[in-house]
């Protein structure tokens, strides 16, 4: 969730508005950090959410009987790699209430799950114990420069991926980490877990 659709959310609940300013001043933060932040998108963080609700005594993310959330399986031991690769241990899952806020494009007919990050590879956009939603596919289907989970020799990756003629390109964010060519030769070793349509954040 960005600052613009928490203050949207926020002011629903007041039913009246809810500015960058009053934002700043529940967080204990400068008008211009809250600008800045908007600016860049910025995600708001779980704690920032649970600061928020104590200062103004309400329940931004109250879930019970709530069309605005939606329950997903959250696999707290099964970490997708930003690095180079990680083998799934666990598959114990919980199911948890997710606003839908939080998941861009959000759909009804779209099955959604959530799994934690490891490594740095995808920084800045995603960080070491990040918690990923993943819109689940039914196909391979790639669109160019999305970031997918994906499984590819017994293990599972987070990374951008572009299709070529014959080929899939691996990319990461972090310019430390050189891009990997997956020939035509190897793309039946790849299997697209899902899209990544939304981050939760932790401080």
């Amino acid at each position: 969730m960005n600052i613009t659709e928490l203050l949207n959310l926020i002011s629903n609940k007041l039913e009246k508005p809810y500015s960058q300013s009053d934002l700043a001043r529940g967080l204990g933060v400068t008008r211009q950090t809250i600008y800045n932040r908007t600016k860049n998108d910025s995600e708001i963080t779980i704690s920032e959410l649970q600061k928020i609700e104590k200062a103004l005594n309400i329940s931004i993310l109250d879930k019970s009987g709530n069309d605005n959330f939606v329950q997903v399986n959250f696999y707290p031991d099964v970490f997708a790699s930003c690095g180079n690769g990680t083998v799934v241990f666990s598959e114990e899952k919980e199911l948890i209430s997710l606003p839908k806020s939080l998941i861009h494009g959000y759909s009804e007919v779209k099955n959604y799950s959530m799994i934690v990050a490891k490594g740095d590879s995808m920084t800045p956009f995603i960080n070491d114990g990040d918690r990923l939603i993943i819109e689940h596919s039914d196909n391979n289907e790639i669109f160019d420069n999305k970031i997918y989970v994906f499984c590819y020799q017994s293990e599972i990756f987070v990374k951008r991926l572009l299709k070529n003629i014959g080929e899939l390109i691996i990319k990461s964010d972090n310019p430390n980490y050189n891009k990997k060519i997956i020939t035509s030769k190897e793309l039946n070793e790849v299997r697209i877990i899902g899209r990544i349509v939304g981050i939760v954040r932790n401080i």
